[in-house]
């Protein structure tokens, strides 16, 4: 098994845990979305010598987690779950990378991204809603299957915009994938 170089960010223990099953990495723990100073700081000097990948659950802690981590730490590369490999057994549980499956968290870690703010093709709002990823009664839907072809994780309508830009989704990729998802209809 090969070892990956970045240090991955996720939320909890049990995260780390689950990742060490499938993976040969070192990670840092967040404990929760209120990222302390100090943790922040250690892992901005890891992204500088290392490098950085969040992994966090695709929640809204995990979305607030990886928004802070963006925020401070531009260059940090970003892996997604699907929300169905994140579905846990029991139906008390929350969604998280502890309940992916060590091929499902392969998969996700061979999609990592690294935030540009320097595409220079914009999709723009009016182009989301003509392809009904937004406003329209089947929306919700069509964003999951994008956020799965694109490896985005999923996003609401008002992050849709901000995350094609921030990964540098092109506009052939974008309308690549938007045929794939007309075509499975």
């Amino acid at each position: 098994m090969k070892r990956i170089k970045e240090v991955l960010v996720v939320e909890g223990k049990s995260d780390t845990e689950r990742i060490q099953r499938a993976v040969d990495a070192d990670t840092i723990e967040t404990r929760g979305s209120a990222i302390s100073d100090e943790t922040l700081a250690l892992i901005d000097q890891l992204a500088q010598t290392r490098g950085v990948i969040v992994f966090t659950d695709p929640d809204f802690s995990g979305e607030k987690i990886r928004r802070i981590i963006a925020d401070e730490i531009p260059e940090a590369k970003h892996a997604f779950l699907n929300k169905h490999d994140t579905v846990p057994d029991t139906p008390r549980g929350s969604l998280g990378v502890e309940h992916a499956s060590p091929q499902a968290i392969r998969e996700a870690l061979k999609e990592v991204y690294t935030e540009s703010d320097t595409n220079p093709e914009i999709i723009t709002k009016q182009e989301l809603i003509d392809a009904n990823l937004v406003g329209s009664h089947d929306a919700k839907e069509r964003r999951l299957k994008l956020g799965e072809l694109l490896h985005l994780g999923y996003v609401n309508a008002k992050q849709l915009q901000r995350r094609l830009r921030m990964f540098g989704i092109t506009k052939a990729e974008f309308n690549d994938a938007l045929s794939k998802i007309d075509e499975e209809r």
